[in-house]
């Protein structure tokens, strides 16, 4: 039987207590590497994940991520502490809605730095280490939003669509430092992100009607995809988008 195992690898994962970092914490525990994630708000649900995983290499840190400056600073005391990471989650984000004509300005620059300046940041400071080792693997998260768009929630989509262009553009930069970069994109997924929109019936089966494998994707789902890139397995895949939507989006 072949598994991942990661052991002695350190893992920073940006968003981790809840949905899909919460699911790639707890994969990325099991396949053997340090993991260091951050959290927002949510402390009871970091304390939960913690206790959770007591037996496992892990820490967690809260950190916003909707001021780049300060986010800029904590992140490199942590890393600079961590002796740096091997391998980097960007996953930290938010979904908010928004008609493109009634939105704030403040509202779309929340999302933009939220989502696509902090995995800007996040890399800026973590790449020097990686460098330094001649190995790295940074893995974005993105959306099929990302690709294709989603009306009511532009902000959002340009935040995934620059996500993508930047996994490519690092990829192409970085691929003689033997550091992989790439870039998960996953349709819909049961979290507490997109619960207020999937507690409709209706919904949830318009939008299992539309993917051919007739099912919502859970979080451990796209953890799972996450993992391969962080691997061995993945040592000859950069600047790819790697769809997990059930085939919603037929795209490459």
């Amino acid at each position: 039987m072949i598994n991942i195992n990661l052991t002695g690898k350190k893992v920073l994962v940006t968003g981790g207590s809840r949905g899909i970092g919460r699911a790639c914490v707890k994969l990325l525990c099991d396949a053997g590497s340090e993991v260091i994630y951050t959290y927002n708000n949510d402390i009871k649900a970091s304390d939960r994940l913690v206790t959770e995983l007591k037996n496992k290499n892990v820490q967690a840190f809260k950190i916003s991520f909707n001021k780049a400056d300060k986010l800029q600073k904590e992140l490199a005391v942590l890393t600079k502490q961590a002796g740096g990471f091997d391998i980097i989650i960007n996953n930290a984000g938010i979904w908010e809605r928004g008609a493109s004509d009634e939105m704030d300005v403040k509202d779309w620059e929340k999302t933009i730095e939220i989502n696509l300046t902090s995995t800007f940041v996040v890399c800026k400071v973590c790449i020097p280490y990686m460098k330094k080792r001649k190995w790295g693997r940074i893995i974005n998260i993105s959306s099929t939003a990302g690709q294709r768009g989603e009306a009511f929630y532009s902000h959002y989509a340009a935040s995934k669509g620059g996500i993508i262009s930047f996994t490519k553009s690092l990829a192409d930069e970085l691929g003689k430092h033997n550091i992989n970069v790439n870039c998960v994109a996953p349709g819909w997924v049961l979290t507490d992100m997109t619960r207020s929109v999937l507690s409709d019936k209706k919904t949830i089966k318009n939008i299992r009607n539309n993917i051919p494998l007739g099912r919502i994707a859970s979080p451990e789902d796209i953890a799972g995809s996450v993992l391969f890139l962080a691997s061995n397995f993945a040592n000859h895949i950069t600047g790819e988008v790697i769809n997990v939507n059930g085939g919603s989006v037929l795209c490459g």
